[in-house]
C-alpha cells in the first residue's frame, strides 16, 4: 500500500463520516428551541395576557361612559374566545412539569 491509497482510505472511512456527522449534529441543535427562547416566549405570552386584561378593562370603562360604544369583536367572558387560551395555558403547564 502506498501513501495515496492510505490517504484515500482515511478520507473515505474517517474524514467523510466525521464531516457528515458533524453537520448532522449542527443541524439538529440549530432546529431546537433553546431555554432562552422558551423563557422569551413565556414572557411574551404573559405580557400579551396582561395587555388583553387591560384592554378588557378599558373597553368596559368606555362602554360605561358611552352608551353608543360598539362592543368589541372578541369578548372577555365568552367560552369560544377563552378556550384556545386555556388550551395554551395547559400546554405550558405540561411543558413546565416535564422540564422540571
Amino acid at each position: 500500500m502506498d501513501f495515496g491509497e492510505v490517504l484515500a482510505f482515511a478520507m473515505f472511512f474517517i474524514a467523510l463520516p466525521w464531516i457528515v456527522l458533524h453537520y448532522v449534529t449542527k443541524w439538529k441543535t440549530a432546529a431546537t428551541i433553546t431555554t432562552d427562547d422558551e423563557a422569551l416566549l413565556e414572557d411574551l405570552y404573559s405580557l400579551a395576557k396582561r395587555l388583553d386584561e387591560r384592554m378588557d378593562t378599558v373597553e368596559r370603562l368606555v362602554a360605561a361612559d358611552n352608551p353608543a360604544f360598539d362592543p368589541p369583536r372578541l369578548q372577555a367572558d365568552r367560552e369560544a374566545d377563552n378556550a384556545p387560551l386555556r388550551e395554551l395555558e395547559q400546554l405550558l403547564a405540561q411543558q413546565k412539569g416535564a422540564s422540571k
